[in-house]
């Protein structure tokens, strides 16, 4: 293993298909250690750029790391299992977790294998079988592209009517125009009740707490109108073990040991009265959960990276009370469009009026100390707050928002209202008691 620069410094290396992960690299620099950077995807190879040392084969820079850290899925599970079994210290998954989160009827028969409640689903080859599936058995459905395809979330398509009327019109969509890029997915009936998803960090052979409570914001408007997206914005906090989690992720802890599974892991789920139902899973850090998290956590991001991939770190201290992150976006998010990036948002550069606190980059590139909006996907920005109560931890967010001047950005200003109703729900249900 690569020595340390000193005893309590590290070398990180960084891996990643779409530069997901970039801002954290830069908070690991900044706390005084050695990172590099290796980015997989052409596209997204500005992406980071200006702010940390980037490298072109990651393989190369093995050796010289004392922390390997893969930010994804696919197929990265088994890269970092391999490392692991060298005697490397890796933040990563393995096959069967990338499994968890790329075939989403894996995940779900895993959870049934664990004495987990799931909703009802079929899964599909053809669209064709789906459209006569839903005919015959009219409903509310949710539609779910499983493998890659689940990264495109607009594509996730929540039925209304109670008839299907509006899921058979977007199989038939899909059928045309989606045939090829979305070779398999998931009908799930759709369950009405609150949303809310545990995550936890694992050291390879335990849980890690406290635990993590998050309420994701999926659509692209106020209210949750509009295309999903893959996020505008969580609001969370942290706790110790929960009824939710210790229904769901904690009896997957012996599968997960078995596995030496290192990393975060969280399970959305929808939650009535009466039961809990998981919807997926995400065997990696979440984006942008983890730059959330981070302005939550006390325990440095460098050091806490090493002691869960060294597996010595039981457990990491968090501030008490709220965090809320938003995403900033601008032209042509949530859709692909190149011309429209190039001509409203690609090179815009963002101004500060004041400080940068808070605010975490995604698709920005340093240049002569300037952020500049780079990569494609008009994804640029997560400001968070924090407080004492979500309606502080809300103003904190929003006022630091009014701090940044960017041509055509947009956002919602509603993350962290669902709260006030969800919580009420939650606490009279028993859910978020700590056990």
């Amino acid at each position: 293993m690569a020595s340390s620069t000193s005893k309590s410094t590290y070398r990180f290396l960084f891996v990643s298909y779409d530069s997901l992960i970039a801002d954290l690299v830069y908070r690991v620099m900044l706390e005084g250690h050695e990172v590099r950077y290796a980015v997989s995807n052409p596209v997204d190879r500005e992406v980071g750029a200006g702010f940390v040392p980037m490298v072109d084969d990651w393989k190369e820079h093995v050796d010289w790391a004392d922390v390997i850290v893969f930010d994804d899925v696919l197929g990265m599970g088994t890269e970092a299992q391999k490392l692991r079994e060298q005697g490397k210290h890796v933040v990563g998954g393995t096959p069967y977790t990338d499994m968890l989160e790329d075939d989403r009827s894996f995940g779900q028969e895993e959870l049934k294998k664990y004495g987990i409640s799931i909703i009802p689903y079929r899964h599909f080859n053809a669209f064709e079988e789906a459209i006569e599936f839903v005919r015959a058995n009219p409903g509310r459905y949710v539609i779910k592209p499983s493998g890659e395809a689940q990264n495109m979330k607009g594509l996730l398509f929540v039925g209304e009517e109670e008839d299907g009327s509006d899921v058979l019109q977007v199989l038939e969509d899909y059928h045309q125009a989606w045939a090829e890029k979305i070779p398999s997915f998931q009908l799930q009936k759709r369950v009405v009740g609150v949303e809310v998803a545990v995550g936890a960090f694992f050291n390879g052979k335990e849980f890690i707490y406290p635990i993590n409570v998050n309420f994701e914001h999926k659509k692209l408007f106020p209210g949750d109108l509009g295309p999903s997206t893959g996020e505008m914005g969580t609001a969370m906090f942290w706790s110790g073990p929960n009824r939710i989690f210790n229904q769901t992720l904690k009896k997957l802890e012996p599968r997960l040991a078995e596995e030496g599974y290192v990393g975060y892991i969280d399970l959305n789920c929808i939650v009535s009265g009466n039961n809990i139902y998981p919807l997926e899973f995400t065997a990696r850090f979440g984006y942008p959960t983890i730059f959330i998290q981070q302005e939550g956590m006390v325990t440095p991001m460098g050091e806490f990276l090493q002691g869960i991939a060294s597996g010595e770190r039981k457990s990491f201290r968090t501030k008490s009370g709220f965090q809320v992150g938003v995403r900033i976006v601008v032209p042509p998010f949530p859709f692909q469009d190149p011309e429209t990036f190039r001509v409203k948002s690609k090179d815009t550069v963002i101004h500060f009026r004041r400080g940068k606190e808070g605010v975490h980059f995604e698709d920005v590139k340093l240049i002569n100390d300037e952020w500049v909006i780079t990569g494609n996907s008009g994804v640029i920005l997560v400001v968070v707050g924090t407080g004492a109560t979500m309606k502080q931890a809300q103003k904190q967010a929003y006022a630091r928002i009014k701090n940044l001047i960017i041509p055509h950005m947009y956002y919602r200003v509603d993350i962290g209202d669902r709260w006030f109703e969800d919580s009420d729900r939650l606490h009279s249900w028993g859910y978020l008691r700590e056990l």
